[in-house]
């Protein structure tokens, strides 16, 4: 379900000849009223597609209207480029409208309308683009018999709110978000670290099949470097595996096999036809299979250079454990190749939270830095709770397996916490949105499109990326979560523009 957020401010624009077309005219084509003011309306609404906010004077009868409708992609908090829009002002079953066919510049429309009567009445957007169509409806919006009605209901008195002005243009131009303080369970965290390492099951270690000499088959061959499935790794060779040797016992194994296979499959026929017995046949079966084994096995991954070392899976070399041209031993490790498609993560933390660690809920973790993710998001899991601790290891280990991207590398530690208990429902905002001063916590709370406030808040309980909210803002008001030290900043500079600016 969609909802929104409305909020309507009250600004002044002068009235000067050039935008008669926004006043409504007597007889002989001059003003209808002499104000010195004249009232301009703006409104902000977010949904879950976009945000609007939109300027315009006040509606009159006979007066045209021109709005200045900015339109902001929330997910990503763009401009909308292309599309249409129409507005519609309604009352009842009746109604008027205008449609834009694109923006006059990214992000604004500009549509027209000019009222015939006056009364209460909503005004709605119909957005569609390529790949959004949005409705806004603004309920309660007046249409005033005369300027003078217009003017003498709206406060025309410009006053000095503290808030601080950031453009819609400002904002588009910079990397930054907003997000709305939303109601969700949070859960009791313990604060502490964990250490990323490759799960067994994602590694394969190679070894040597032969004793012989080490060759890589590139000069580049070099720990973290991403290998595919079959790659010709290295090589290992030995003076019993030289050309002439090697070509030799190929062959006489491949002569062996095709001999054991010509005896399996007559054998097999006269087994099937039951003219000699399952004893007989099975003698010959195991002599074809042996051969078989042998003869794929030596001719598998050997050349004039020796044996090959494929590499087994997609991945990236872990480890390398031998030298260029160093001789190595039947047996020994050669080199360990990982996949990463999942990664290990050690959690230690203190024996008195023992209680707490037998109703784990989840881990929250950083896979890269300031980016928070949990095991319940990417299905990953707990795999062991540490039941006792050693003289020289003072600390709990907890174990999980991470279905993630992990970008940090192997052995690096990450911050972590350990939602444990029963959550509680609460205000909640990102963490990117807290300003820290001192250990005084803020955030930039947006007011309308174009006007902001910095608010003092209290927080609580952290599950991630998210931060329990105690006090200062309330459910449905929206925040800055990038971008915030751009709008502190503009209201220190003292050049903001002002309200009501024209575009």
């Amino acid at each position: 379900m969609r909802y929104v957020i409305l909020m309507i401010t009250l600004l002044l624009a002068s009235c000067q000849a050039k935008e008669e077309e926004d006043h409504a005219h007597d007889a002989n084509g001059g003003h209808a009223v002499e104000i010195e003011e004249f009232p301009s309306v703006d409104a902000t609404v977010w949904t879950d597609k976009t945000e609007l906010f939109v300027e315009f004077p006040a509606l009159v009868v006979g007066g045209t209207s021109r709005f200045a409708a900015h339109f902001t992609i929330m997910d990503r908090h763009q401009p909308v480029r292309e599309g249409s829009l129409t507005v519609s002002l309604i009352k009842g079953e009746n109604g008027i409208r205008n449609s834009v066919d694109a923006p006059d510049s990214p992000g604004i429309f500009k549509p027209s309308l000019q009222p015939r009567e006056a009364g209460i009445y909503q005004l709605v957007f119909e957005l569609e683009t390529p790949s959004i169509t949005d409705k806004i409806v603004i309920q309660g919006v007046t249409v005033y018999a005369s300027m003078e009605d217009a003017a003498n209901d709206l406060n025309t008195a410009e006053t000095d709110d503290g808030s601080i002005t950031f453009l819609k243009e400002q904002a588009w131009k910079i990397d930054f978000q907003t997000a709305k303080v939303v109601e969700k369970e949070i859960y009791q965290t313990i604060p502490t670290s964990g250490r990323w390492k490759v799960s067994p099951s994602d590694y394969q270690t190679l070894i040597a099949p032969n004793s012989g000499k080490i060759n890589f088959s590139s000069n580049n061959l070099n720990e973290g470097m991403k290998v595919q499935k079959g790659q010709v790794l290295m090589s290992v060779s030995s003076a019993e595996l030289t050309s002439n040797n090697l070509s030799a016992e190929i062959q006489k194994a491949r002569a062996a096999y095709e001999q054991a296979s010509q005896e399996y499959e007559r054998k097999k026929q006269l087994f099937e036809s039951k003219i000699v017995p399952k004893a007989e046949f099975e003698l010959v079966e195991q002599k074809y299979l042996v051969a078989k084994s042998t003869y794929e096995t030596l001719n598998a991954g050997y050349s004039s250079g020796g044996k090959q070392i494929l590499a087994p899976f997609e991945g990236y070399v872990k480890s390398i454990a031998v030298d260029n041209g160093s001789f190595v031993s039947e047996g020994a490790s050669l080199v360990t190749i990982t996949s990463h498609k999942t990664s290990l993560l050690e959690v230690q933390i203190s024996p008195s939270y023992a209680t707490q660690l037998q109703n784990i809920h989840d881990i929250y973790y950083q896979t890269r830095s300031d980016h928070w993710s949990g095991l319940k998001a990417t299905t990953g899991k707990v795999l062991s709770v540490g039941k006792e601790v050693e003289s020289d290891q003072p600390l709990l280990s907890v174990f999980a397996e991470i279905n993630d991207v992990v970008e940090m590398p192997e052995g690096s530690f990450t911050e972590v916490q350990l939602a444990f208990g029963h959550p509680k429902l609460a205000a909640v905002i990102p963490q990117s949105a807290l300003l820290e001063d001192y250990g005084n916590y803020s955030v930039i709370v947006e007011l309308s499109g174009e006007s902001f406030e910095r608010r003092p808040v209290g927080i609580g309980r952290r599950n991630g990326e998210e931060v329990e909210i105690l006090e200062g803002v309330q459910l449905g008001e929206v925040v800055v979560t990038r971008g915030a030290y751009q709008v502190k900043m503009a209201s220190m500079s003292g050049q903001a523009p002002a309200h009501g600016h024209e575009h």
